[in-house]
This record gives C-alpha cells, structure tokens and sequence, in this order.
C-alpha cells in the first residue's frame, strides 16, 4: 500500500508542476572533473571558498547522498549518458590506449547502439550540445564514433574525445602551452559555448552537457604557474585558483542565462565524475577515505546541486534520498516529457517526484559498484587505506566491499560510520553473506567484458 501511495503521490506532483511549465525545461548538466565533496564550500568544505556555487545550493535543492557510478572519468560518464551500469557496456574502469582497455578487461569505447540521454531528448525536440570532456572513446590510438553518434547536435570536446577541438588541442595531450585556448581559459571557453547555444536555440528546448575538465590535473590555474617543468601543477596552491575559477563561471553562466531571460526555464545540475585526486590528507573530501579510484566514499559520494528558480523551491537539503548518476536518464526525460527506449531497460530509477517536491526518494532495491578488476598500476590510489575491494553496494544504511572471489569482506554503518573506519563483518556475519552473495550475482549478471 506504501508504495501505491507513493506512486501516486509522485504522479500528482509531477501533474501539477507540469501545469506550471510553460514548455520543457533547458537542461544543462555540469560535470566536472575530479572535484571532491569538500573543494566546494556549501558542503563545510576547507578547500577555499566557492560563494557562488554555494549560492547555487541556497537558491536550489541539494542532495547529500548522490554516489556516482563508478569513481573514474570513463565508466562515470557512460552511466550518466546510459542511465545503466557501466559494466552493461564493457566499461569498468577509465579509458585509454587500445592495449590498456584490453588489459583492463573492457571496450574500447561506448557502443554507439546504447541508450543515450541526448539521443531520447532530441527525439522529444530537444536541440542538444556536448561542450567539454567526453572520455567515452577516442584518443591516444583508439579511433571511436562521433559524438554525433550519440544524439548531439553541438559539439566542442577535448583531446580524450574522437573529435578534440583545434583550439584546445595543439598537442597529443590534455593541455599544451601552445594551445590557443590556455589551460586556465577552459571553463570560461566552455560556458562562452554554453551560452551562445542557448542564445542561438531560444525558440526550443535545449539540453547541454557542460563537462569541464577542471578540477583534473595538472593544475594551471593562470599564466604564472604555466611552467615547463611542470613543477606544482600537482601541489595544492596550483588548486586553488582552478577552484576560483570554476565558481566564477558558475556565476557567469548563471547570469547569462538570466541575461537571456531564460532563468525560470533553465535546470541546471551540478556534480562531479568522481573523487579527487590526490586528497591531501582528506581534506578535498572532508574526511571520508576514499578518493578518485576508490569505492570507499569519498570517491564517490558527490556534490549534487539542482537549480530551477520558479519550480524548484530553493533552501531545501535532501540528506535521505539515495541516488545516483545513472538516475539522471530517467528522471530528466520524466520532467521533459521525453520517452525512455524501448530496447533497453534503464537501470536508473527516476526521483523527480523528489525532485519537484519535498517528498524523499525511496530507491527500489541496492546501489551496486563495480571498480578495476585487475587494479592496473594507474588505477588505484597512492595511499593504500583508500584502496577498496572491487565490489561494493550500498542497501539502506549499510555499505558492503568484497571482491569478485567473495573474500576479505567489509561491512560499514554509514549512519553512524560515515568515515568507514569500522568494519562489522565480524559483528554481523549473517548481513555481510547475504550482501556478499548479492554482491557476485550483481556482477555475473551484469559484466559485459566478453561482448
């Protein structure tokens, strides 16, 4: 009876904020990289102070239990663009060379045949854009689909991407002294992209992937710390003004899309891939073990910001509804109206009940994660106590890591272990096996390397 009545109250939410929506909303997801829960400072992050992404979180509603889906660029951004577990698509860890990706167990880039947010939104009259990172394939010596391919109609990307544009690629790496947009140019350039697509497609619906590739290293956050030596582009002080500048082009694309009078016609999301890299001693992720290539949480538990000023009501702060990136597909096409594939079935679970009311979601089943399988040398962090077992999930207040033979399990309270120092597999046996079995028949069902 719960969950009909839930159901219900879900659709009648949905029902009326929809009365109250001219058209489909702009939706313009901000992905940005490597960024730890704790280098924005509406989270009591130490970092530096991020006043207008925190200003983001006062006028919008905030989610304190969004995980991504994996805590690395590639399988991350694959669960968002497929609202499925990356491992569906051959994907479990980041992508690179051709022998890398085989040596890792995965494809090589993501099958352009898997479902696609852009792709279902433009079939609903959305124009779409992809303006930044993509890291699904190409670079280095793979040769990957378009991005067309996956149902954008704009694109501007970097070097891990099959088209790079000229601009931001003067060299066979991620940045270059040469290039005609500086490293610390980046993330204005995109918003720049941003908003000239927004401008340019007033008369319908627009859906923007806003994938910076801040804060990732190396950190060259103005001309003075462009060195040839690369001396500090690792260091925490080359971070800092890369944060600074992150907060203010969420101020300037804030205020262009208000310039535009498309404000209360625009949600906009804010989170990261992943965790950072490194910590420098956990303070990037306030504490919780973990990092980038971790399945502890700091390497996955995000910043989560929604803004829509007129729909949403701003100040609220979720700090009950589990969700996670590959939920995006579902609950976006929910409020814009779009249609999920037939072919497929998502994997994502649709919170915009959540979303456009006060409601907390309540997830249907576990959260799953699998990580590195083989922990190639690149792929694990350099402190070894952030350095997970391969498989963990997440079930209500209990968190579970073991590895793909099923031993050396751990078991966390994050009620009252939000920090997992404690493991209580010892203390309760009967739950660790039973989320353990849970654990394996998730991953055979679900890994797709032999595809």
């Amino acid at each position: 009876m719960r969950i009909v009545s839930y159901w219900l109250s879900s659709i009648f939410i949905a029902f009326i904020t929809h009365l109250s929506i001219a058209r489909a909303p702009n939706i313009i997801l901000i992905y940005t990289d490597d960024m730890g829960i704790g280098d924005v400072s509406y989270t009591q992050g130490k970092v530096r102070s991020t006043p207008n992404i925190d200003r983001m979180a006062r006028e919008g509603k905030v989610f304190e239990q969004y995980y991504t889906n994996a805590p690395v660029c590639s399988p991350s951004r694959a669960a968002a663009t497929t609202g499925m577990y990356p491992q569906r698509w051959a994907m479990n860890t980041f992508l690179s060379s051709m022998r890398h990706n085989d040596l890792c167990d995965q494809a090589h880039f993501l099958d352009p045949e898997a479902p696609s947010l852009a792709r279902s939104l433009k079939k609903a009259g959305y124009k779409t854009a992809h303006i930044g990172k993509w890291h699904m394939g190409g670079g280095r010596d793979v040769i990957a689909p378009s991005i067309a391919e996956y149902g954008f109609d704009f694109i501007v990307s970097t070097w891990e991407s099959p088209e790079p544009d000229p601009a931001l690629t003067s060299s066979n790496w991620i940045w270059a002294p040469t290039d005609e947009v500086k490293r610390w140019e980046r993330t204005g350039y995109f918003v720049d992209k941003t908003l000239e697509f927004l401008s340019e497609h007033q008369d319908q619906p627009c859906y923007i992937n806003l994938w910076p590739d801040d804060p990732h290293t190396p950190w060259v956050g103005n001309e003075e710390s462009q060195r040839e030596d690369r001396k500090g582009y690792f260091e925490l002080p080359n971070l800092l003004p890369v944060l600074g500048d992150i907060d203010v082009q969420m101020e300037r694309l804030l205020s262009g899309i208000r310039a535009l009078g498309l404000e209360e016609d625009t949600l906009v999301i804010f989170t990261s891939d992943n965790g950072p890299a490194p910590t420098f001693e956990r303070v990037r992720t306030n504490q919780l073990r973990g990092a980038k290539n971790s399945l502890y949480e700091g390497g996955i538990n995000m910043p989560f910001i929604m803004h829509w000023p007129g729909t949403i009501e701003p100040g609220q702060v979720d700090t009950v509804s589990q969700i996670a990136a590959f939920d995006l597909f579902p609950t976006l096409c929910a409020i814009a109206g779009a249609a999920l594939p037939e072919e497929y079935t998502l994997d994502g679970q649709d919170f915009s009940a959540s979303v456009l009311g006060r409601k907390p979601f309540k997830r249907e089943g576990p959260l799953y994660w699998e990580y590195a399988r083989f922990n190639p040398r690149m792929s694990i962090p350099k402190i070894e106590d952030e350095v997970s077992p391969v498989l963990a999930i997440r079930k209500d207040k209990w968190k579970c890591f073991t590895s793909l033979e099923g031993q050396g399990t751990e078991l966390y309270d994050l009620e009252k272990d939000p920090y997992e120092a404690n493991n209580l597999a010892d203390q309760y046996p009967e739950l660790a096996q039973k989320l353990t079995a849970q654990m394996l028949e998730w991953f055979g069902n679900t890994d797709q390397s032999e595809i």
